[in-house]
């Protein structure tokens, strides 16, 4: 997008209150779309330093502050304030932005090429459209653990993935899984035109038909579809510890006796609470990792309720 005219909000704070921002952003459902955000470190030398980045294509009003604000608990730094000479800022916001490799993934942006090589799945996945590009620990952490239970030879033949931001999560297990059916949701309206541009990009067909996507837009699994779609061998959902932890009883029953459980969007520090959760809806431990402060859970349900 181009606009005549474009404003840059930046905020400059620690990598744990910058990413728990970026966290906060893609579980703000009435996000207005025209407001772009991004995120990362100042420098390569400063690695705990980091800085949010919003673009506006109009002067940022009182509203629009208040909302930036709101990212980080109500609680933000001093923001700083740039008029922008016309551009393309939605390619602005991806400068900078380096390819990942996880597992057999290359996620990468389309300012980088993909990688030609044996064995590789390229994703190209434009940033700050809708959250999920690889780059944030808990979306990496969820790639390298499906490639991880694909090696433990988990068989997927129909999937789900909450939250699903981008794509980026659903797009990665239907390479996994090829023949599995899929259905992808997210509670942002945003969302569903950003998975079709982006399944389009990926060579991943939109349909009910094994080895397609359905998108739908739903909190939860309340949307019919999901319903319909259940039990799932394996259920995604990169979102926080609160929903999780609130969503627990539901994922539990939305899946199949031995399917699994996939959660990040947790701090390490609320491992327990969110294991907690899970173990009274019957699901049990299979692995877990973490990344520096981010944790990525795979959980499996138990064949037998517990009494």
């Amino acid at each position: 997008m181009t606009a005549d005219e474009a404003w840059k909000v930046t905020y400059f704070a620690p990598r744990a209150r910058i990413e728990a921002a970026l966290l906060a952003h893609e579980d703000a459902w009435d996000w207005d779309p025209d407001v772009v955000i991004a995120g990362g470190e100042i420098a390569p030398d400063q690695p705990e330093d980091w800085r949010l980045e919003a673009w506006l294509p109009h002067r940022p009003c009182a509203d629009d502050l208040a909302q930036l604000a709101a990212l980080f608990d109500g609680e933000a730094p001093a923001p700083l304030i740039e008029h922008l000479p016309p551009t393309d800022w939605i390619t602005l916001s991806q400068a900078g932005i380096e390819p990942i490799r996880e597992g057999p993934f290359h996620v990468h942006t389309p300012d980088h090429p993909p990688l030609a090589q044996a064995g590789v799945r390229n994703l190209v996945i434009p940033a700050s459209l809708a959250f999920g590009t690889g780059q944030h620990a808990t979306t990496a952490g969820c790639l390298a653990m499906l490639a991880v239970m694909k090696q433990r030879g988990v068989v997927v033949r129909n999937l789900a993935d909450i939250g699903t931001g981008t794509g980026l999560l659903a797009f990665a297990a239907l390479h996994l899984w090829p023949g599995a059916r899929a259905i992808a949701s997210d509670i942002d309206p945003v969302c569903g035109p950003v998975v079709a541009l982006n399944a389009d990009a990926n060579g991943v067909g939109l349909g009910a038909e094994p080895g397609r996507l359905t998108m739908v837009i739903g909190a939860g699994v309340d949307h019919p579809l999901l319903k319909l779609s259940a039990p799932y061998d394996l259920l995604i959902a990169n979102i926080l510890a609160g929903p999780l932890i609130d969503l627990a009883p539901a994922f539990a029953a939305s899946v199949a006796p031995r399917g699994s459980v996939l959660l990040s969007g947790l701090l390490a520090t609320q491992i327990p609470a969110v294991r907690t959760a899970y173990d009274r809806a019957g699901m049990r431990l299979a692995a877990q990792a973490t990344r520096g402060d981010w944790a990525v859970l795979w959980l499996r349900r138990r064949r037998f309720a517990r009494r």
